[in-house]
């Protein structure tokens, strides 16, 4: 677990991310609202030259063209539904996934259904700063730490 006190802090970690994704890659990132989870995922895209990422809350999904893609997802609105993994399923991303990243806010239980080998990411702002957990799930993400 990290402390991330300032917005640059969180974006750089984002970079750092950003730094050793791959296409095929999967990231879920949870926290409550305004943890700092789309700046996670700016600094993520920086990495990949990204720009001009914003949350796509209300179109739920947005691809980033880049030299490896960015699929940004925000879940929120999926989240707590009776067919949450049927909305997730009619976003199709197992077909464009294998080619891009794929990071997830709001990426519960349905989300990680998509790939055994995904990293997960908890910002807690509970405190004064947020504390940013990782796990990683299958041999991609072994030996992974934030």
């Amino acid at each position: 677990m990290i402390e991330i006190a300032t917005p640059e802090e969180m974006s750089a970690l984002g970079k750092r991310i950003g730094a050793v994704v791959r296409a095929g890659d999967l990231v879920l990132i949870n926290g409550p609202l305004g943890a700092g989870k789309t700046l996670l995922t700016q600094g993520i895209g920086s990495a990949l030259g990204i720009t001009g990422i914003t949350s796509p809350t209300f179109v739920i999904s947005r691809v980033h063209k880049a030299a490896l893609p960015l699929i940004h997802v925000d879940a929120y609105r999926l989240v707590g539904t009776e067919k949450a993994n049927l909305y997730l399923d009619d976003l199709d991303l197992d077909t464009q996934r294998e080619n891009a990243v794929t990071v997830i806010e709001w990426g519960g239980a349905e989300s990680a259904r998509l790939s055994d080998e995904r990293l997960e990411i908890t910002i807690d702002r509970t405190q004064e700063v947020r504390l940013v957990s990782s796990i990683s799930h299958g041999e991609r993400w072994n030996g992974f730490s934030l």
